[in-house]
């Protein structure tokens, strides 16, 4: 299995708005082959940034890979935007192989 994570680090008091447009985002993993599950994962807010992870499983890293390249992916991140000021910088990506 693979777990493929994004972590957000969205500002003080535009957690709502952010958890809002991840509710309303059609990702159309279901239409992936390999997709296990997702779950949006809310932080503890620390010095006015809480930290969210996007976190995915997968039954490979290849099927994930294939995902990243599909029509679904592109489709799922074309209108992915967040308002101004919600985020504190860039998304950044861990991959992980689970072992046990």
């Amino acid at each position: 299995m693979y777990i493929a994570m994004n972590r957000f680090n969205v500002n003080a008091g535009h957690e709502e708005v952010f958890e809002e447009i991840w509710r309303k985002r059609e990702t159309y993993l279901d239409q992936v082959p390999g997709f296990k599950r997702f779950n949006l994962l809310r932080g503890e807010a620390k010095e006015g940034i809480t930290t969210f992870l996007s976190h995915s499983a997968w039954e490979s890293r290849d099927a994930f890979v294939a995902w990243t390249e599909s029509e679904a992916f592109r489709k799922a991140h074309g209108d992915a935007r967040s308002p101004s000021g919600t985020l504190a910088g860039h998304p950044v990506f861990e991959g992980y192989e689970v072992v046990l």
